[in-house]
């Protein structure tokens, strides 16, 4: 295999691992607001910003 295939490999698995991020991220904070719902509007500003920043590198990988 060549210096590409590998490549190709890494970023496969940045992509999955950035959407196995993600999904951990949402799934945490549906748990944090079903035991705290007065606290929700904070709690979707922080997954939103943390999402974004995870999705961030899974583009960068795709397109470096």
């Amino acid at each position: 295999m060549d210096a590409e295939t590998f490549a190709m490999i890494g970023k496969g698995l940045i992509v999955i691992g950035a959407g196995l991020g993600i999904g951990k991220i949402g799934g945490s904070a549906m748990d944090a607001i079903a035991r705290q719902p007065e606290a929700t509007a904070k709690i979707q500003t922080a997954m939103i910003i943390a999402a974004a920043l995870i999705e961030g590198i899974g583009f960068a990988a795709l397109f470096a």
